[in-house]
């Protein structure tokens, strides 16, 4: 379990907050919109009503306690500078804050925050990969050239084993996981038999999972 602080709740921070603590983290939120705070109220551990760009306010929060101190204002980038700024003169000991542009992200950084995330940009990407092709269900990029797929099981693959097919020298891929449902087998053997219903979570190159997905 980590300790987490969430700065403005607009549909971005408020997603997160449910999220980080449906995955059992201790969520502090904040924004100046009172409204927001107490939407977000029973879903967090707590919450506050206070301006980020206020010095004196987050060191009232103890933002060097937190784990992860996350900077979600989209509507005034001036606000996000500022608080990012203020979040690791106060102490916060990693600061993720969200930009819409590369600009954006180039003062944050220079500015004192730790990691930059393009939620609009990352999830169209993720979107585009997954719906230019039939058969990829899910996506995650790793680098610009690896990334992590889950597939079905390629047609000609059922009751093969994976060593039969020589799934790595052949086809350049590693089979991470075997799903079935909502469960998950990982790592599977060189003795596994593809099953046609099963889905694969395969870590390949970008440039050879059309191999397998056409």
């Amino acid at each position: 379990m980590k300790s987490i602080l969430i700065i403005g709740l607009g549909r971005f921070g408020s997603y997160m907050a449910k999220k980080f603590a449906e995955l059992g983290n201790d969520v502090m939120v904040m924004d100046s919109d009172e409204d927001r705070v107490n939407e977000l109220l029973p879903y967090v551990t707590s919450a506050q009503i206070g301006d980020a760009t206020k010095l004196s306010v987050l060191e009232s929060l103890g933002v060097e306690s937190y784990d992860l101190c996350v900077v979600c204002v989209g509507e005034n980038f001036q606000s996000s500078l500022e608080a990012t700024s203020l979040l690791k003169e106060a102490g916060a000991k990693w600061v993720l804050s969200r930009a819409s542009t590369e600009i954006q992200a180039k003062f944050l950084l220079r500015n004192g925050a730790d990691e930059v995330v393009f939620a609009e940009k990352q999830m169209a990407e993720k979107l585009a990969v997954r719906y230019s092709a039939d058969n990829i269900f899910d996506y995650i990029q790793l680098t610009p050239e690896y990334a992590i797929y889950e597939i079905p099981t390629p047609r000609g693959w059922e009751g093969k084993t994976i060593r039969e097919k020589n799934i790595r020298a052949k086809y350049n891929l590693n089979i991470l996981a075997v799903k079935h449902g909502d469960k998950i087998d990982p790592l599977p053997s060189a003795e596994y038999a593809f099953d046609a219903k099963a889905r694969l979570i395969v870590m390949c190159r970008k440039a050879d999972i059309e191999r397998v997905t056409k």
